[in-house]
């Protein structure tokens, strides 16, 4: 089991967060302890499990019984190539009961907090032609400002063929089911915490079946791509491409048996105080198990690529499944009883909601 910070992934298809030390640690158990109660009949808490990863209480190790780990539901689990951004939503990201001290210390981080809403700490895109990912710590997110924001953000969409518009639209619809929990509620206010969000990064999840002429035809795929099944024929170029028994072509049809997982947390140590609050590891790198062949380099300097891109990152949401897309609140270390709304993190959702829709219209 490797173990990143504290967090550790269980077979079992959890994950173990390590509690921080007090009083955030035993915070964030007993704001989980409360939303997950058994006996729990508050609509509004019940309602809010649908947002969170699911909980199954605290885990320790036989050997180190002082040592008290939540196990969370591991939200990248049922994903191939899970794409994913953890932005911090909020104001401010200290808490009231915060020193002068830790209020000049969160400020200076990220002095666009109050402005802007919300914060991206880090972000981990799969791009398709290159079969990698893409990596941005917390710098990346400071770096960002009101101008700069929108494109920041754009790039976590953006899988080195296309702006996945489909991924963009199902989290915007996502965000506004927890905006409306929020502007519902005036019993907790979240402080620094964060929504993590995760899509499919892999084309197999959209496979098309070329062998329906008529439906392409209607679509306006060209017809060259249709040419003989297990070929695309454009502009000269012949590309044979695996494909499926029954007549698919699939894009980026490599299967890793690694696994992929996303961490959320800050070291405990102050040496590490700054670190990147996401980390994702691929725990089996030399034993990734390729079910197919690649789109290769070949096929990305013939013309092939461009109509690719028709049929895979501009479906009609007729022809392929809705994206598949995670958006949930993580990180409760600072949330506090409250008898407000709470309107520093319905501002930042709002901002948030604005840029992505912009995102979409240019």
């Amino acid at each position: 089991n490797a173990s990143l910070l504290g967090i550790l992934q269980h077979p079992d298809g959890t994950v173990l967060k390590q509690l921080q030390p007090p009083p955030r640690g035993p915070r964030e158990q007993e704001f989980y302890n409360k939303v997950y109660d058994s006996d729990c009949c508050d609509s509004i808490l019940l309602e809010l499990r649908e947002y969170l990863p699911k909980y199954f209480g605290v885990w320790s190790p036989p050997t180190a019984p002082n040592d008290t780990y939540l196990k969370l539901e591991d939200v990248t689990r049922k994903f191939n190539k899970p794409c994913i951004m953890d932005v911090k939503i909020g104001q401010k990201s200290y808490d009231p009961y915060a020193s002068a001290e830790k209020i000049q210390q969160q400020v200076s981080k990220y002095p666009l907090m109050e402005e802007i809403g919300f914060l991206v700490l880090g972000m981990r895109v799969y791009h398709v032609s290159s079969d990698s990912y893409e990596t941005q710590n917390q710098h990346y997110g400071r770096s960002l400002t009101k101008e700069t924001v929108r494109d920041g953000i754009s790039k976590f969409f953006h899988n080195g063929y296309c702006l996945r518009k489909d991924a963009i639209a199902a989290s915007i619809q996502k965000i506004e089911k927890i905006l409306a929990w929020f502007e519902g509620q005036k019993q907790l206010n979240f402080y620094a915490s964060s929504l993590l969000f995760v899509y499919e990064g892999s084309c197999q999840a959209t496979t098309v079946r070329l062998s329906d002429v008529t439906l392409a035809e209607k679509r306006g795929v060209p017809k060259a791509l249709l040419s003989g099944g297990d070929i695309l024929e454009y502009n000269n170029n012949i590309h044979v491409i695996n494909s499926t028994e029954n007549g698919k072509i699939e894009a980026s049809v490599s299967k890793g048996l690694s696994k992929f997982y996303a961490l959320h947390k800050k070291a405990y140590s102050k040496r590490h105080h700054s670190q990147l609050s996401l980390k994702v590891e691929n725990l089996e790198q030399d034993n990734v198990w390729k079910s197919s062949t690649c789109i290769t380099q070949e096929h990305l300097n013939g013309n092939v690529i461009p109509q690719l891109e028709k049929v895979f990152c501009h479906m009609p949401a007729e022809i392929k499944e809705s994206a598949n897309v995670e958006v949930r609140m993580i990180d409760f270390a600072h949330v506090f009883p409250s008898n407000t709304k709470d309107e520093g993190y319905i501002y930042g959702l709002k901002n948030l909601i604005t840029v992505l829709r912009n995102i979409l219209d240019n």
